[in-house]
């Protein structure tokens, strides 16, 4: 591994201004991605900037009109424990329970999930199921991006030079709603998905209000489907809905033949876990 420098700003300008006078530096939210990278020779860097004393990458706070703001270094095990994403976004507890084991859990991050933009990301398709988005910061200020719109190519995000994730923010849960991650692994636990699909669902008397439908690992970057989710809108809550949206879903897969599995198998995958993902998120809705 290349020698580099360390640094850990406390403040988000100071950061900026790190990146911004060294555009060869790289963030390091939990180093669970970044570390391995650095030691395989993926990545080379002069100076790593530990952002995980700003405050504000820190935050984890929930609002009932404002929803809920998740900083880009808040670890996993946060999530795992926090009792308002337990009850409002259980999904995502689980999601966050899924990413690597224990020890990875007390430093990786959603922010560097996200940020590392691998195409098979457990957090991406559930955060676009939810609405969310990313604030981001940089010399010419502050912008805000989709989710869905976040992560360009595999290993590719929207950052530009000097940039930096701050957060993800995500749309508090209406009344009737729920939401769901399911992944098919070969192992039990700790595996790259071969398919996942993250959904939510809104219902009002029976009939859904709202959808939005997302998979994992079967295109080059994470997969919104709109037209899944614009389906299920307007539709009553029957096992015919859930497989039409299924269906569509898995329509706009382009998925690739691998070592864990061929692009059939990921392409019949696809219908399969999102109709089980529309099930449970479906129960949910029912019991809120």
């Amino acid at each position: 591994m290349k020698a580099f420098d360390y640094t850990a700003p406390v403040t988000l300008p100071e950061a900026v201004g790190l990146l911004v006078s060294q555009p060869s530096a790289r963030l390091l939210a939990g180093g669970t991605d970044l570390i391995v990278q650095l030691r395989s020779g993926r990545k080379e860097a002069d100076l790593v900037i530990d952002i995980k004393k700003i405050p504000e990458l820190n935050a984890l706070e929930f609002d009932p009109l404002a929803g809920l703001t998740i900083g880009a270094a808040v670890p996993c095990y946060r999530l795992t424990s926090h009792p308002v994403i337990q009850s409002h976004f259980p999904a995502l507890a689980e999601v966050a329970s899924w990413i690597g084991g224990t020890q990875i859990q007390g430093r990786a991050s959603l922010g560097g999930n996200l940020c590392n933009a691998a195409p098979s990301a457990d957090s991406i398709p559930l955060l676009i199921a939810l609405g969310a988005s990313a604030l981001i910061a940089g010399p010419g200020g502050r912008r805000t991006v989709a989710i869905e719109d976040f992560c360009t190519a595999p290993g590719r995000n929207q950052l530009a030079t000097g940039e930096l994730l701050v957060s993800m923010k995500i749309p508090a849960p209406a009344l009737q709603s729920g939401s769901s991650y399911l992944r098919f692994i070969p192992r039990n636990e700790m595996d790259i998905a071969v398919v996942g699909a993250g959904v939510s669902v809104s219902i009002a008397g029976g009939v859904f209000t709202a959808a939005r439908i997302a998979l994992s690992a079967v295109a080059p970057t994470p997969l919104f489907v709109p037209a899944a989710g614009a389906a299920l809108v307007g539709q009553a809550v029957s096992p015919a809905a859930l497989e039409a949206a299924a269906q569509i879903a898995q329509s706009a897969a382009t998925p690739i033949s691998d070592m864990r599995g061929s692009a059939a198998y990921r392409k019949h995958l696809c219908a399969v876990m999102t109709r089980r993902a529309l099930e449970i998120a479906v129960t949910r809705a029912q019991e809120n």
